[in-house]
């Protein structure tokens, strides 16, 4: 009987610890979902790699999706979200009225056909950065990102296109920079993608000329 009641003990002892060891592993796994730092910190975790275009294509990203089914697609919902006067959204999610205001230049827009919704780190750039290890369901999460301000925002539609797909070491916005840059490395932490070393070099440069504010990310698994 001591011998049972010692296996029996042992046998407890061991199962404490695995569940234990669970609770720790779950606890880590769910802080991976966030980030927190400041804006130094911020581009110095994301990882710097190589990048390389090839077998990109704008089609592998399927956007403007209506992931809530309710008639409006990605575009409508950042417009009717960033809204500083709230449009009337009509027939077929149509919007009239309303107005924007497009950070990039500091300009207010009355019509939603003459903003863009920009994705802060353009598709292309995504691919270079990781995206095109994606599936094809996660790349279409990302060009619909609607669970973060920082992904997706409606700016001025000509200043977007002079834009294109310049990464921050040849394209930054003519006013606010800094809030662009944090726009940035918010994205790409948030979808785990990579900086080469002149992106780098050029968000530490730009970082040095504004404030080292904190930052938090939602980071998608």
């Amino acid at each position: 009987m001591r011998a049972l009641g010692r296996a029996v003990l042992a046998l407890a002892t061991v199962l404490s610890t695995l569940v234990v060891a669970l609770t720790v592993t779950t606890t880590a796994a769910s802080a991976d979902t966030q980030w927190s730092g400041t804006l130094t910190q911020a581009i110095d975790h994301i990882p710097v790699a190589g990048e390389d275009r090839t077998g990109y294509s704008r089609d592998k990203f399927h956007l403007w999706i209506d992931a809530d089914g309710d008639g409006c697609n990605t575009r409508a919902e950042v417009l009717i979200s960033e809204a500083e006067e709230a449009p009337t959204v009509g027939s077929g999610c149509s919007l009239s009225g309303g107005r924007w205001y497009s950070y990039y230049d500091g300009v207010s827009q009355t019509a939603a056909g003459d903003l863009d919704i920009d994705h802060v780190v353009p598709l292309a750039e995504a691919w270079d950065s990781g995206a095109d290890g994606w599936s094809a369901s996660r790349r279409e999460s990302y060009a619909n990102d609607l669970g973060d301000s920082h992904t997706l925002v409606g700016v001025t539609a000509s200043l977007n296109r002079s834009k294109g797909d310049q990464d921050i070491a040849e394209w930054l916005p003519p006013i606010n920079d800094c809030r662009y840059i944090k726009d940035w490395v918010i994205a790409k932490i948030r979808w785990g993608l990579s900086q080469d070393s002149a992106e780098k070099a050029a968000l530490e440069d730009a970082a040095a000329g504004c404030t080292n504010s904190s930052i938090s990310v939602t980071i998608v698994g």
